[in-house]
């Protein structure tokens, strides 16, 4: 059935609205539904009217530390955009925080923005170097919007942790002196120098340790034997690591370690590196080779032999997302990856041969997962203005659309 008169005026009025502004303001449409103005009827209104008229420009800068209490002052909000605390309810002043909860508040009263609930910097933005909360500010009468970004400061809130309480290390009294044994760190939540870590080993007469950085907080950390070891005086060593950040105060973590000492089988196997890096695209299909490693051994017979295994200290994250054929020892996908949830895995891979007392080789196999362009951009309508008056004039703001996307910036332009 055809539209009646009035609704064909109404709909024909909004079409050379939407040519008028975008010829004068680069206005562009934007389908959504409207529910009939005349009756049951319903019409679907195409149009967005994208328009600077009237809206606030800039954008506003504040700082707070995580674990702030209730009420803790942030900054004098209407005083720094420029608006009168008076006109505040008037104006329908609003804040609207973009994908997080109510942590910050305005006193309609006085015009301070506070903090409105606790804030965990590391739950809010995991190990990301800036965290901050984007907030919108809209008041009416007319329209203005301002951007207000408030920056979470980190505080030494967090001790290192390491995986496991006891580490447990099997080392033949046949090895050398110097001969190294890779140790799990500790890891720290916190960001800069709160989760800078160093480290420290108990006193004792047969191992030190040696830490070196690889990347920026990744540090490689082993244990050197600097004496021989001699099963029959000494078959056991029980000794304490501890990591302690850069915060003031410092926090520190430790963990035991347990030194087995063995008989036999006098060479480990050995990777051609210590360290592997890899990349491979989040929508590379089950099955696919991220690498293949290869290690030798100077033994002979089964001695020669070799076994590839995850590390057991692998976290199961790890072991659900690769497989690792322990005869050849190529390290393939099991599960899809997704660069949004996790964009880079590292984990350890032991060698181990088949000796009567085995030997184990280690090395480090680090992920680089490539993001690809596998989501579609979200839509959030923060303002809008229903129904439309069939005299409103041009420039009238009808909408306020934020798009986000959550794809990298490389895949989402």
């Amino acid at each position: 059935m055809g539209l009646k008169e009035s609704e064909s005026s109404i709909y024909l009025y909004s079409l050379k609205m939407i040519s008028f502004l975008e010829q004068f303001h680069g206005g562009f449409a934007m389908f959504f539904s409207w529910e009939g103005i005349l009756g049951s009827r319903h019409l679907l209104f195409s149009f967005m009217l994208y328009t600077a008229c009237g809206v606030g420009s800039g954008q506003i800068h504040y700082s707070v530390p995580e674990e702030a209490k209730h009420g803790t002052f942030v900054g004098r909000i209407t005083q720094d955009l420029g608006l009168e605390v008076g006109d505040l309810v008037s104006r329908f002043f609003r804040v609207v925080s973009k994908g997080r909860k109510d942590y910050l508040e305005v006193n309609l009263q006085n015009g301070i923005l506070f903090v409105n609930s606790r804030i965990d910097r590391e739950e809010l933005c995991g190990h990301n170097p800036v965290c901050s909360i984007h907030l919108e500010v809209i008041v009416d009468k007319p329209l203005q919007v301002f951007h207000v970004e408030v920056e979470i400061k980190d505080i030494n809130d967090n001790s290192p942790v390491f995986p496991v309480k006891e580490q447990k290390l099997f080392i033949p009294e046949s090895r050398l002196s110097d001969s190294r044994f890779p140790l799990e760190g500790a890891s720290d939540p916190d960001i800069g120098i709160n989760a800078l870590l160093t480290y420290s080993l108990s006193i004792n007469d047969y191992f030190i340790l040696d830490v070196k950085s690889k990347y920026d907080q990744d540090k490689l950390v082993e244990l050197v034997l600097k004496k021989p070891l001699d099963r029959e005086e000494v078959p056991e060593h029980h000794l304490i690591l501890t990591a302690s950040d850069g915060g003031k105060p410092e926090l520190t973590g430790s963990v035991q370690l347990l030194i087995l000492v063995l008989d036999v089988n006098d060479n480990a196997p050995t990777f051609e590196r210590s360290e592997y890096e890899v990349k491979i695209l989040e929508n590379a299909a089950n099955g696919t080779l991220v690498i293949n490693l290869n290690a030798s051994d100077a033994d002979e017979g089964t001695n020669q032999e070799i076994l590839y295994s995850f590390n057991s200290l692998t976290p199961s994250v790890i072991k659900d997302r690769f497989h690792i054929n322990p005869d050849t020892g190529e390290i393939s996908i099991q599960s899809n990856l997704d660069f949004e949830y996790i964009n880079s895995y590292k984990f350890r891979v032991d060698a181990t041969d088949k000796g009567n007392l085995p030997m184990v080789g280690h090395c480090t196999v680090r992920v680089e997962v490539l993001d690809t362009n596998d989501n579609a951009p979200e839509l959030a309508v923060t303002s809008l203005s229903i129904p439309v008056r069939e005299d409103a004039p041009p420039g009238t703001v009808i909408a306020l659309i934020s798009v986000s996307d959550r794809d990298s910036e490389s895949t989402d332009s």
